[in-house]
């Protein structure tokens, strides 16, 4: 057992450094982002219809997602999904430190930027849960449509599919998730406002993934070409034969 745990740390250490550090920056970047503005709704003047602002950045995590997922696997993407989970608990609790310090912000309205850093513990916890989940989901479904494709497994039609496919479900997950543990208790939505955010915030993310799936395609593309990972690809090569 202690055995094996120090080779699972090593390959997550080694998954870490394989990772290319701007992919990772705007990972955590996005989820920090989406739990900061998750605390600000939309008004969107009917009542059948509710959003949180968390949707403009989210797009920028699923991305992210399905480019580790595609290139180093599903686990891999979901412990980094993990690191990005963790990164963003770390600055709430600094967030919430800052909130309680007396002082002043510089261009006023004090109590309600506090309350908006400082978070609230419902919020943190809907956010944090519904990332998580989705961000298993999302891996896994990418993994299995990826699978699918018995001929040209990394063109660029088997990427799109998998890419539009996971995020999709995955979103939809995200979403009606936070909805449920959230807005539907804490802000007062009906259960149709939690399915209408659920589906709007997934073609949201769907428009986003026609914009930029091509270039998650290419940077894929480059990082097969240039062997990025190819150590952490070899341990974990290396631990299945032993085991075998």
């Amino acid at each position: 057992m202690k055995i094996k745990l120090k080779e699972e740390w090593k390959e997550f250490k080694l998954l870490l450094s394989s990772v290319p550090a701007f992919t990772l920056v705007v990972f955590v970047l996005s989820v920090v982002s989406m739990n900061l503005l998750a605390n600000k709704s939309i008004d969107t003047h009917t009542e059948y219809l509710a959003l949180d602002c968390g949707i403009i950045v989210s797009w920028g995590a699923f991305l992210a997602m399905d480019m580790l997922a595609k290139h180093f696997g599903p686990k891999a993407a979901t412990q980094i999904s993990l690191v990005a989970v963790a990164v963003n608990l770390v600055l709430c609790l600094l967030f919430f430190a800052a909130s309680k310090i007396p002082g002043m912000w510089s261009f006023g309205c004090d109590e309600a930027l506090d309350k908006t850093f400082g978070g609230t513990w419902y919020v943190l916890l809907g956010s944090t849960a519904a990332f998580i989940v989705s961000a298993v989901v999302n891996n896994f479904v990418n993994f299995a449509v990826g699978k699918a494709f018995k001929k040209r497994p990394d063109g660029i039609a088997a990427y799109i599919c998998r890419t539009y496919v996971s995020t999709a479900v995955g979103q939809f997950v995200d979403n009606f998730t936070f909805a449920i543990i959230v807005s539907k208790f804490f802000f007062g939505w009906s259960w149709v406002q939690c399915v209408t955010c659920a589906v709007t915030g997934m073609l949201v993310e769907l428009l986003c993934e026609a914009v930029f799936a091509h270039l998650g395609y290419l940077v894929c593309k480059r990082w097969k070409e240039r062997g990025v990972g190819k150590e952490y690809f070899d341990y974990v090569q290396s631990r299945k034969e032993v085991k075998e």
